[in-house]
């Protein structure tokens, strides 16, 4: 809640207005995980603030280790969604330590529509939005959350997909009254929704990667099938709207398939269409899924490609392959957490 609301909530229950700043300062600043903490308030009002409202703070089931210090963490959800049923539903977030950095990649959605034929997230189907609580969570009741320096808003989901609850965390966690963190610490990304992407570029000055992976039409339609309502070359002309050459930053996300998107003529095409555009490219091995017969690409022709953009202007790089001892892809953990939860052999 912001502090207009939490005013509203304290004066509802016959509290003094003052009151809202003290729950605020205990939520945002000291991070409690029961309103029993809030020992500035008296008795009476913690007892009747609990009555109606919880912190919301909801620890992880589980979670899985790599030898590279990455940890996968499994949180269960309440969705904000119109799918309903009995099946208890959770999401994946991921905590990515590399020296003096500590990244955090969270979720928005349980499963995702836009269906890429690379993700295993999106072999769920959609079953619901988070709320900011839901997304908040993920980084409140993370066992390092002092060690975090970046949020990426690249798990499971489509953050423009559910705009609303993502702008809310992001400004709470860069908001005076909030975690006070810079936008440049968190970064959101997505496939190119555009109405709902140009209201994020309008009301946030956080970073945005686009997820690009190809920049060929036709194939893109292939790997992404969301290409067919929103292209890519609308999305970089929308994107070519705003100013990229100060504190935020713009970046494209870029899977490398063997053979598939990695040769030189891919390299000129992404040129092409990023000519003019201040940015930055992402190059990303494929951590493979099952029952999907896509290639990785082999270290050299990677190396190839961030050569040529990087000698035409684009500064390119490959990011570094974490988690591969451990169900690395986004949507492994989940997926088998769930099929365990329905009594399903996973290896069927």
């Amino acid at each position: 809640m912001t502090p207009t609301e939490l005013k509203a909530l304290v004066v509802s229950l016959g509290m003094p207005a003052f009151t809202a700043k003290q729950v605020a300062q205990w939520l945002y600043v000291k991070h409690v995980s029961s309103i029993d903490e809030m020992t500035n308030l008296s008795k009476q009002n913690r007892q009747l603030l609990a009555e109606h409202y919880e912190v919301g703070a909801m620890a992880p089931i589980d979670c899985q280790r790599s030898i590279d210090g990455t940890i996968k963490y499994l949180f269960p959800v309440i969705c904000d969604s119109a799918v309903k049923n009995d099946t208890e539903r959770f999401v994946e977030t991921v905590f990515i330590p590399d020296h003096d950095r500590a990244t955090l990649c969270v979720s928005c959605q349980v499963g995702c529509k836009m269906n890429c034929l690379f993700c295993q997230t999106g072999k769920q189907g959609w079953h619901g939005n988070l709320t900011a609580a839901d997304i908040l969570n993920q980084i409140y009741a993370l066992p390092e959350v002092d060690r975090l320096t970046n949020i990426v808003f690249m798990g499971q989901g489509e953050p423009m997909d559910n705009l609303d609850a993502v702008l809310r965390v992001c400004d709470i966690m860069t908001a005076d009254w909030g975690w006070q963190w810079s936008p440049k610490r968190i970064t959101v990304s997505s496939v190119g929704v555009k109405d709902k992407l140009k209201r994020f570029l309008d009301e946030s000055p956080c970073h945005v990667a686009i997820s690009m992976h190809s920049p060929l039409h036709e194939q893109r339609v292939q790997l992404m099938p969301a290409e067919k309502a929103m292209p890519l070359e609308e999305t970089i002309a929308l994107l070519k709207q705003y100013d990229f050459t100060h504190q935020r930053r713009c970046s494209f996300e870029y899977i490398c398939f063997g053979g598939l998107n990695d040769s030189p003529l891919y390299g000129r095409e992404i040129v092409r269409l990023l000519e003019g555009l201040e940015c930055r490219v992402n190059l990303i091995r494929f951590h493979e899924i099952p029952h999907v017969d896509l290639p990785g690409s082999d270290e050299k022709r990677m190396e190839t490609l961030r050569d040529y953009l990087t000698a035409h202007g684009i500064t390119t790089t490959i990011r570094a392959s974490r988690g591969q001892d451990i169900f690395a892809a986004c949507g492994l953990l989940s997926t088998a957490k769930q099929q365990e939860h329905r009594n399903i052999d996973i290896t069927t």
